[in-house]
């Protein structure tokens, strides 16, 4: 399977299969319109109204070296192999729900404005306790272990926050474990003590900004209605700075209020981030701001402005990360990760403050989800066997795609949202998805 676009002038190839990317001229690209099902002599006929017969034949050859290299139609050897990561799950991460209450009212959350549909309430530092034994316990022979800590605001129960932490420290050497911390907060609560203490223990932070005042604050708005822009952003930035500009993202969501994002995401890179994500949001069709397919064109053009500034700007010494166009061809995620994705379920699961285990934080609330409890010490395995079976090859739809090494079949919750079936595809989510590769390949064809 191949995967050819232009982009900006350039013609890039993809072969799925091997990984390798190539940048082909009009004569060859166009040629592989016709290299699977003609002959070579008919391939010529074809095109010879448009290139030279020297030419035609010349990149024939080319690709046909190209395929004796492995590097163009290559055959998946993937599918046969996946039997041999059927291993029994091992649980290497957590997002531990320290708040299910949150200081914010944001209008497209997810989480019910923080509580996940439920009573408001915080983690206490008994949970989370629990929380750190049972990752030890499920996480068998794995030494590095990940903690988020998410909400509702985690910010709103830090003194938990310090406790949990202090604890896996005090396990560390006892189990040989490494843990890392990560938290995303909303900034508001934010001030010297807690940056410090995040900058000290957190390898990697999480501050959410939509982009734009306007935008931002018709979005992200406290209890009683004021939009929040102005407080957070001095925050923001002094904590970007505060950790010299890398391990942190500012991550916005967009909506059908905003399909111009592109602006917004220049707008925290001229504010001076360089650690940026802005993703769509998924909200359904009764929300008035969900993402519909009509809207793909618009949001296409925008990921492709988008890429062509991000360029510019780096050309210009003045560059930003988009967290959406980082793709590394080299030494990319491993072959498991690229069939099965990020491990919702049964590598990576969501902690409640009651001590309940889901999937992942996007599945909490939803009790034909729940996997089991951290405090009475139990896990459903036969939930976490069912996430662990699903991959690329599972997924029909994704078995097709030419990105599905990339993507990994997309986010288990957002198909679920949509299909009622964690191996049905959101569609909108996957037609993003490739325009981001698209572009994200693009960005890597101009030496960036």
């Amino acid at each position: 399977m191949i995967h050819k676009f232009s982009l900006y002038g350039t013609n890039i190839v993809v072969d799925v299969n091997s990984g390798a990317v190539h940048i082909f001229d009009d004569v060859a690209y166009d040629v592989l319109d016709y290299y699977e099902n003609n002959t070579p002599e008919e391939i010529v006929g074809l095109l010879s109204g448009k290139y030279k017969r020297e030419e035609i034949v010349e990149a024939i050859k080319d690709i046909d070296s190209l395929k004796a290299e492995g590097l163009l139609y290559s055959q998946d050897v993937y599918e046969e192999t996946i039997a041999l990561w059927d291993k029994k799950p091992v649980i290497k991460a957590l997002c531990l729900h320290i708040s299910h209450d949150c200081n914010l009212r944001c209008k497209y959350c997810f989480a019910s404005t923080g509580d996940f549909g439920g009573q408001r309430m915080m983690m206490t530092a008994e949970v989370g306790k629990k929380a750190i034994d049972f990752i030890i316990k499920e996480s068998g022979n794995r030494r590095n272990l990940e903690i988020d800590f998410f909400g509702g605001e985690p910010l709103m129960n830090f003194e938990t926050v310090r406790e949990i932490v202090d604890y896996a420290r005090a396990k560390e050497k006892e189990f040989n474990k490494n843990f890392r911390f990560t938290l995303t907060t909303n900034a508001l609560l934010l001030d010297e003590d807690i940056k410090n203490y995040l900058n000290e223990n957190m390898q990697n932070v999480v501050l959410s900004i939509d982009g734009r005042k306007e935008v931002n604050d018709k979005m992200r708005f406290r209890v009683d209605g004021t939009g929040c822009y102005d407080d957070i952003l001095p925050k923001i930035k002094d904590m970007a700075e505060s950790r010299g500009q890398d391990n942190y993202y500012v991550r916005g969501t967009f909506t059908r209020e905003n399909l111009d994002f592109s602006k917004d995401v220049l707008h925290l890179a001229d504010e001076g981030f360089k650690q940026i994500s802005v993703e769509p949001v998924v909200a359904g069709k009764d929300s008035g701001y969900d993402l519909r397919e009509e809207d793909l064109p618009v949001l296409f053009e925008e990921y492709e402005k988008l890429a062509l500034e991000l360029v510019k700007r780096k050309k210009e010494g003045r560059g930003f990360n988009f967290f959406h166009f980082m793709i590394d061809l080299s030494q990319g995620p491993c072959i498991a990760k690229r069939l099965r994705g990020c491990g919702s379920g049964h590598e990576y699961v969501a902690i409640t403050p009651e001590g309940d285990i889901y999937p992942c934080h996007q599945f909490v609330g939803n009790a034909e989800f729940k996997m089991g409890n951290v405090v009475e010490g139990k896990l459903n395995t036969e939930i976490q066997e069912h996430f662990k079976g699903s991959n690329v090859y599972t997924k029909e739809e994704c078995s097709k795609c030419w990105a599905k090494f990339y993507c990994s079949g997309g986010c288990a919750a957002n198909s679920y949202q949509f299909h009622n079936d964690i191996n049905i595809p959101y569609k909108v989510g996957c037609e993003l998805e490739k325009k981001r590769l698209e572009c994200a390949l693009w960005i890597k064809s101009q030496g960036i």
